[in-house]
């Protein structure tokens, strides 16, 4: 009675020609015992105690029915695969097959507090060996093992051809060499081909099989739809995000309340739509400057952050009435004679975070005088975990790794550029970031003129949602962009369910695939990154 032991050579049997098969996957009966037996008999002939009796499989389909599996031909079962639900917690890694399987009574089944499928054995008739029937097994297990919910597929697997090498190399050592192809093992390759990993080596895990020297591994396979119970059934986070992106007009407004009846307008519309968030530019409140035209640059700034607490309190309440999440744009603070470029995320449950700009621009530095902050974070909130850069901020690649890592899978950037050249380093620096951090970007940007305001003449902006870039997302990598230089509105969805996919089973995967033993990315002040 071994584990996931099926010996898989590379060519098909030359009885059986393709125009011949007849292939069905559906779950065993205990009327498929004879065919099972003729299977065992074949494969499991070197090894003692490998068969299990017709009373075993009738206790499997008891206890656990649609956890047995076949794959008949023209009638005839040629390849099985069986399997219980365990509450892993009660065993651990440090397990034999004895302990898990319940001295091979199955007695550790548990369907109601079980986490984990686990795969107790795999088996293909020789002469059906080469049709990658142990791959349609393996598909069956993993979408048994998600629409049940589990945490993960796990299981012993025997390396039988460690035998040839056990005078040589440890257990260890040969399993690095069958993971760097460097040599092939029949079951171990196939299983790591199947998106198994290497959890640890188990010794005396089969103690009666010499050809594994009684060595197997444990390997696991990772359900990433999986959802704790624990979350609740209403308020949870969500799959599909809409999202809202503001590409705003710069226009010479009389007052603040003008300005907020026009902040206003695209919150109501963009909530129409049942959006959850709402991207505005950075400094959009920017207008307001014409009010202090006399002024210069350095003192017309400050005088706008005199507004920026009644305007964010202001968008707090918008977020609460038309439940949306709005990121608000960018605007400046000034805090104890210092001067701040601030983008505040106002939620719909009326709480609110800041965001402060960290790489000021040359032109914020001579013309007001910006500093930048010293803070970063990855925001919760009721959606999903978001970040926010402002603008040049997106052009520093090692700020969105590192809110990656604290599970960031939304990327906002409010952004203000007046060149065509100063927009494509935004945006191609925030389709990078998109890219290598396997998350979606939004950016914002300003459009039109503002010929009263110093030092905020000209803006030109084609804002967009940005994707990665594998099969499951547009070819471009580009969700939605709006039309360049005109106001106007992105209403864009997002699955948030892709990033899982990318992130274990992408073409390439740029998070996991990093060489953490040969460089870092380092914060100095971790209690500035929260």
């Amino acid at each position: 009675m071994l584990n996931d032991k099926t010996k898989l050579p590379n060519v098909m049997s030359q009885h059986h020609s393709a125009s011949s098969h007849k292939l069905h996957l559906r779950n065993l009966t205990i009327d498929d015992y004879d065919d099972m037996l003729e299977i065992m008999n074949l494969v499991y002939s070197n090894i003692g105690d490998g068969i299990w009796s017709k009373q075993d499989i009738e206790v499997l389909l008891k206890i656990f029915p649609e956890g047995q599996i076949c794959i008949e031909d023209n009638g005839k079962v040629v390849a099985c695969a069986l399997c219980i639900i365990v509450d892993y917690d009660k065993f651990g890694d440090n397990h034999t097959y004895r302990q898990i399987t319940g001295n091979y009574k199955f007695t550790t089944h548990d369907a109601k507090k079980g986490n984990v499928l686990y795969g107790i054995d795999i088996f293909v008739h020789p002469n059906f060996q080469g049709l990658r029937l142990g791959r349609r097994l393996y598909d069956a297990r993993k979408e048994l093992c998600e629409h049940l919910n589990l945490r993960a597929i796990i299981a012993g697997g025997r390396i039988p051809g460690y035998a040839q090498y056990a005078d040589k190399i440890t257990p260890r050592e040969y399993i690095e060499l069958v993971k760097n192809k460097e040599i092939s093992d029949p079951i171990l390759s196939f299983q790591l081909s199947n998106d198994f990993h290497v959890k640890k080596v188990l010794t005396n895990y089969l103690p009666g099989d010499s050809e594994s020297k009684a060595y197997a591994t444990l390997l696991e396979w990772n359900n990433i739809y999986y959802q704790d119970e624990k979350e609740p059934i209403i308020g949870g986070q969500k799959e599909f995000v809409r999202l809202g992106v503001v590409q705003w007009q710069m226009r010479n407004v009389p007052s603040l309340q003008a300005l907020l009846e026009n902040a206003e307008f695209f919150i109501d519309a963009v909530s129409d739509y049942k959006a959850d968030f709402v991207l505005f530019p950075e400094f959009f409140n920017a207008p307001l400057m014409g009010l202090f035209n006399e002024d210069t640059a350095a003192k017309a700034i400050r005088k706008l952050a005199s507004y920026t607490e009644e305007l964010r309190d202001k968008f707090v309440e918008y977020a609460v009435a038309y439940n949306i999440n709005i990121i608000a744009g960018s605007m400046p603070l000034y805090n104890d004679g210092e001067l701040y470029n601030v983008s505040y995320l106002c939620r719909r449950d009326g709480t609110w975070d800041a965001q402060y700009k960290l790489h000021i621009t040359p032109d914020e530095k001579s013309h007001w005088g910006v500093q930048g902050g010293s803070k970063l974070r990855v925001f919760d909130t009721d959606v999903c975990k978001i970040g926010i850069l402002i603008c040049y901020d997106v052009e520093f690649p090692e700020l969105s790794r590192i809110l990656a890592e604290q599970g960031m899978q939304i990327l906002f950037v409010p952004f203000l550029t007046d060149t065509q050249n100063g927009y494509h380093r935004v945006s191609k620096c925030a389709q990078a970031r998109a890219i290598e951090n396997e998350c979606y970007v939004a950016i914002a940007g300003n459009v039109g003129n503002l010929p009263r305001v110093k030092n905020m003449d000209l803006n030109y902006a084609q804002s967009a949602v940005f994707s990665p870039s594998d099969f499951a997302f547009p070819n471009d990598a580009i969700v939605a962009q709006a039309t360049p230089n005109a106001e106007t509105t992105i209403i864009a969805d997002v699955d948030l369910s892709l990033l899982k996919e990318l992130h274990t089973a992408g073409s390439v995967r740029n998070l996991k695939d990093r060489r953490k033993d040969l460089y870092e990315i380092k914060w100095f002040n971790k209690k500035h990154l929260t």
